[in-house]
């Protein structure tokens, strides 16, 4: 489970083309390093693209340096895959797009031109063409006629229907949560063929069966249910051989390469499991090798790689491929250690009911890590914080791996600015709180989020998975909930006495201020006027907010205010939120347990989706002033080997991309495995 990716304010049928452009090589893209560090690469649109460094690489060994190499290069191997994943038809408009683009020669200064580079930026940005965050369509600023033009002047081959897809109202939305518009019939997502109904495919799996009820396979996660020539639905398996299998066989050349240069056995071990994994597509396999990944706690490299996350299935079953390669950060990881060193008794004194309480949490890890590159799911926008594996069993016997992505967030950091704490913050008290406390409380509450708060809590006996039960809600329910732990103990002497904090008063009051001040108000700036929030992080963070406004009505202990026509929010009284944020902590926590499908429905829809639409126009209106982009994501560096004559690493470089444009057409001139359609 992914922590929020920040966005904006750091608080918290087939195409036929010629294509005549020289090859795009490693060494063209590359960026000087005798200047300074520069963060930003670029803005368009609504997106900042931002670079990171992997600090201490020169310290690796070269037999370290070669396992992030080979695990790297593993990951982007899979990388078209995540854009077929987001929508069928992804591959075949984007070759098209990049043919355009690297082939025309016309008159390249007007709007209509600037517009199509934009357009296709924002396409890359989000692998695919759905918004990465909203899942809306990303509407192209010129006309259907002009890229005719376009198509013609490069020879590009493009069916007309669906170059028409850019610009009508098919498929608008990638993933939909809206009950009354279908949650499949209404989603572009390609994880269900066209035509199966939300009937048919919960009847699929409610025929599933795992040999032990208490251990449930993750059935669907690594496949797409079609219909066959039967009219009978089966799952396309994701694997070698199998559908997506020419980038799959790729993604195992690179971990058989990795595996040979592991660090220690368990390390091996799990991944030689997770080879098996992708060569055979079996579940069981897949739980044994999240067991194995979780055991390998030694050595200085770790990864995560496959279909993970399953926030993109509106039914909540199958992952998106992503990939991240990590290297220990080993002072901020042995400072933050002691939150996981005291799972047990944050469990112990949760507000939750006795009965969901767990006796004995286990194998609970937490590392801040240094990103050496990402992919899939995870690029260019990326997470700040993972807590893995999702199977609520496996974290139940064996334990969870966290981890915070260090110099991400250090990225985010000295990128970022100060004006909108300015704009939105109720008074000066409340903006110097924010500049003294707020980057210990954003530290804090991820490592709480991710280490105590995805790992707490028991499902009762006999009820099913959340995603069986809570159905499309289990991820913004499951988000809140690990959210709800972590401000419920950011406002607790406790984590100064570990010696986490200075003082855990003014670091809760700032932590609180900047949550509700995001969840009620500031985070609508991403959002278009008139729409309602989709998205499963964006939802959580307004469901906890507008219920504890709500319930504490009676005592003001949040007061909206309104000064010079705008709307502020200040908290009265701490002691009373922590209070309520415990109380909700307590009731998400029985809905999970207890498989509670009706009180979660009634919990989000009335407090998370809908948006006071007075307030979202303000909000709007006071955002033009800022020239920052809401959202944000990364290039990554090029690790490039130096070879001897015999074809042997002897080293290998850290380079920084020049631009967005030169490593997106560098992916896609080197990692392209898959057929357009598949």
């Amino acid at each position: 489970m992914k922590l929020l990716r920040i966005t904006g304010i750091f608080m918290t049928l087939a195409v036929s083309a010629t294509c005549n452009a020289q090859v795009v090589k490693a060494a063209d893209v590359v960026k000087k390093e005798n200047v300074a560090f520069e963060y930003v690469v670029e803005q368009f649109s609504d997106i900042k693209v931002l670079r990171y460094q992997i600090p201490g690489w020169e310290n690796l060994t070269l037999k370290e340096q070669k396992l992030v190499y080979y695990l790297t290069q593993a990951g982007t191997s899979g990388r078209d895959i995540m854009w077929d994943q987001n929508y069928r038809h992804n591959l075949t408009i984007r070759k098209a797009l990049e043919n355009i683009y690297q082939n025309y020669e016309g008159d390249k200064t007007t709007e209509d031109w600037k517009n199509f580079e934009i357009y296709l930026k924002r396409v890359w940005f989000s692998n695919g063409i759905h918004h990465h965050y909203s899942n809306e369509k990303i509407q192209p600023d010129f006309s259907e006629a002009y890229l005719a033009i376009l198509m013609k002047a490069t020879k590009t081959k493009l069916e007309p229907g669906i170059a028409a897809i850019l610009f009508n109202d098919i498929d608008t939305k990638k993933v939909n949560l809206d009950e009354s518009k279908g949650l499949l019939a209404g989603s572009a997502i390609n994880f269900y063929e066209k035509g199966i109904s939300l009937k048919e495919a919960e009847d699929f799996y409610a025929k599933k069966t795992s040999p032990d009820a208490k251990r449930p396979y993750s059935y669907g996660l690594n496949s797409k249910l079609v219909r066959n020539s039967k009219g009978q639905l089966e799952e396309k398996v994701w694997k070698s051989n199998g559908m997506y299998g020419k980038a799959i066989d790729k993604i195992i050349y690179w971990l058989e390469k990795a595996q040979s240069v592991a660090e220690n056995k368990n390390q091996g071990d799990a991944l030689g499991l997770l080879i098996s994994y992708y060569k055979t597509g079996s579940l069981k396999t897949w739980d044994d090798y999240n067991i194995a990944w979780l055991a390998a706690t030694e050595g200085n490299i770790d990864y995560i790689n496959s279909f993970i996350e399953v926030y993109n299935d509106p039914l909540g079953y199958r992952g998106s491929y992503e990939g991240i390669v990590q290297i220990k950060d080993f002072d901020m990881s042995k400072k933050m250690e002691v939150v996981s060193g005291n799972a047990q008794w944050f469990e112990d004194n949760s507000p939750l009911m006795p009965q969901h309480k767990k006796k004995n949490v286990v194998g609970v890890s937490y590392k801040t890590v240094i990103v050496a590159g990402e992919s899939g799911d995870a690029s260019p926008s990326t997470p700040i914080g993972v807590n893995l594996p999702n199977a609520d069993w496996i974290r139940a016997g064996h334990g969870s791996k966290s981890v915070s992505l260090g110099n991400i967030i250090d990225s985010y950091s000295k990128a970022g600015g100060k004006g909108k704490l300015q704009e939105f913050a109720n008074d000066e008290e409340e903006v110097a709180l924010a500049e003294q406390y707020g980057e210990i409380g954003d530290k804090l509450h991820t490592a709480l989020h991710e280490v105590v708060g995805h790992a707490s809590g028991q499902i009762n006996p006999g009820v099913g998975t959340p995603k069986e039960t809570l159905k499309s809600y289990a991820s913004t329910l499951e988000e809140g909930r690990a959210d709800l732990v972590g401000l419920y103990y950011l406002y607790n002497p406790k984590i100064q006495e570990l010696g986490l904090v200075d003082d855990w008063k003014k670091t809760g009051m700032e932590s609180y201020d900047s949550y509700i001040r995001n969840g009620l108000m500031t985070q609508l700036f991403r959002l278009e006027l008139g729409a309602n929030i989709e998205e499963a992080h964006m939802r959580n963070r307004q469901w906890v907010s507008a219920w504890a406004f709500e319930k504490g009505l009676k005592d003001n202990v949040i007061e909206k205010v309104n000064r010079n026509g705008k709307t502020y929010f200040n908290i009265t009284n701490y002691e009373k939120l922590h209070d309520l944020f415990g109380e909700l902590l307590r009731e998400v926590q029985r809905i999970k347990s207890e498989g509670d499908y009706e009180s979660g429905k009634a919990l989000v829809e009335n407090y998370g989706v809908k948006v006071d639409q007075k307030l979202h126009a303000e909000v709007l209106e006071r955002n033009k002033q800022f020239s920052s982009a809401a959202y944000s994501g990364f290039v990554n560096p090029l690790l490039v080997p130096k070879l001897d004559a015999k074809g042997t690493i002897i080293s290998i470089e850290v380079k920084q991309p020049n631009s967005f444009v030169e490593q997106m057409l560098y992916y896609s001139k080197n990692f392209s495995f898959l057929p357009l359609e598949n």
